[in-house]
């Protein structure tokens, strides 16, 4: 049951990350978003995830990790109400940033009560697997739920939905999860604001650069700030007597392996989400239902991939099952980006997608295990908390790169051939993200359960 909770906690804070997806040009319509502002609908939510999942996970270990599931769930849910009542732009980006910043407290304490729940070794394996799995299967259910909503509903219901299964998660945790073991602290407030406003100014530039060009003083003055206040964060950390982001956890070669490659998958996963969606319906014609289950040939393959890890990665080892799912995912990518100019569904869409599907749903969870191997139970919730940032932060610099290079130096809309093209080269240098997810993978990731085969 703790499992059962768990994994439907974090499959909503995924699914609220894709469920908008296939409603954008609804959104847009509606609202008044820019080409380029569109993007601030997943940027708001995963930079506020990410940004303050540390201080979520450090909540976790002074207050205790169930008080902190129950609150984050909270803000989440009431946060999903103020965006389905949305009337502009900007209170839609505000909801969603709040809507993340729910998901910040909410996450880290769901892979932590795993790794407080389960032994270390096959159990916890397993239990990794199911999450991991939570994490794929939520994006593409996302997809297909958020197309079938706005096309039937409306594209608000995507989020009232998440009243009553937020209500019924909070009372399940209540009956069935007891609290963990609380540890004193002090919160690290500077370090948790640093991060958060210099990734923000980070993404806000390079997402400028779409509209404004590189060349321009707003788009430098934006970079240069998010890199002085990033290196500000580390300067922090590195002083503080409790930090959020104790960095002797970053001496560990393969755990660093395992974030960077992490951030690598989910910058160009991003993009192929965030883009096809737009293809199916700007280039091919689809509604928002069609678009949705037009992803059906990635969520299948995605499903037998990612309930199959345990027994592949008995099989021939997580390293292998790994590298074998990056690289699927590299050729599917790489194969939408030579057809995507064909507009043919089933004959440039289709086989990519089956490739990418089953590509996704076996690289999750070696990565999830890689991220927190050997992490003693006191830094739990700190590991949790990195494996999420880098999956949260990835994809928010993911999709700002690929905003730019989607324009082209563009600042209007395309046409459906514009589109095409535009979105085939999109995929391409999404395609190179995820090779270079591959190599640092195949360099600093390894497994003892992969020493014996």
């Amino acid at each position: 049951m703790v499992l059962a909770i768990i994994m439907a906690s974090y499959l909503m804070l995924v699914i609220d990350i894709s469920i908008v997806l296939t409603g954008l040009p609804r959104i847009q319509a509606d609202l008044g978003f820019t080409p380029a502002g569109l993007s601030w609908i997943q940027n708001a939510y995963t930079l506020a995830f990410g940004g303050f999942l540390l201080l979520g996970a450090r909540a976790g270990d002074i207050l205790g990790r169930r008080r902190m599931f129950i609150t984050g769930l909270s803000i989440f849910t009431l946060a999903s109400l103020a965006i389905g009542a949305a009337q502009s732009p900007a209170w839609m980006i505000a909801s969603r940033a709040v809507q993340g910043f729910g998901a910040a407290v909410l996450a880290p304490s769901t892979l932590a009560l795993i790794t407080t729940h389960f032994e270390e070794g096959h159990a916890r394996n397993r239990a990794l697997a199911w999450y991991a799995a939570a994490a794929g299967i939520g994006a593409t259910l996302g997809l297909v739920l958020g197309g079938l909503l706005a096309d039937l509903i409306s594209w608000r219901a995507g989020f009232l939905i998440n009243l009553p299964i937020g209500a019924a998660l909070i009372v399940g945790t209540l009956r069935h999860i007891h609290e963990t073991e609380r540890h004193t602290g002090r919160f690290d407030i500077a370090g948790a604001l640093s991060s958060t406003l210099g990734m923000c100014a980070l993404v806000f530039g390079i997402v400028e650069a779409a509209d404004a060009g590189w060349g321009a003083a707003f788009t430098q003055a934006s970079i240069a700030v998010g890199a002085v206040v990033l290196a500000a964060f580390l300067w922090i950390e590195r002083h503080a007597s409790q930090p959020l982001l104790p960095l002797a956890m970053l001496t560990n070669a393969q755990r660093n392996g395992a974030y960077a490659a992490r951030l690598l998958f989910l910058s160009g996963m991003a993009g192929f989400w965030f883009f096809t969606a737009q293809y199916l319906q700007g280039a091919l014609g689809f509604s928002p239902m069609q678009a949705g289950l037009a992803f059906i040939p990635v969520t299948v393959p995605q499903f037998l991939a990612s309930v199959s890890v345990p027994h592949v990665a008995h099989r021939i080892g997580q390293r292998r099952m790994l590298l074998a799912g990056l690289a699927l995912c590299v050729l599917g990518l790489a194969w939408l980006s030579i057809t995507a100019a064909q507009m043919s569904y089933l004959g440039g869409v289709v086989l990519p997608m089956l490739l990418t599907g089953f590509g996704q749903g076996l690289v999750l969870a070696p990565l999830t295990v890689a991220g927190v191997a050997g992490v003693e139970g006191r830094n739990a919730g700190a590991a949790s908390g990195l494996v999420n940032v880098a999956h949260q932060l990835g994809a928010s610099l993911g999709l700002a790169v690929l905003v730019v290079v989607y324009a082209g130096g563009h600042t209007s809309a395309f046409d459906a051939v514009g589109l095409a093209w535009h979105t085939g080269v999109t995929m391409g240098v999404a395609a190179l993200l995820l090779l270079a997810a591959l190599s640092v993978s195949a360099r600093y990731i390894d497994f003892d359960t992969d020493r014996s085969n």
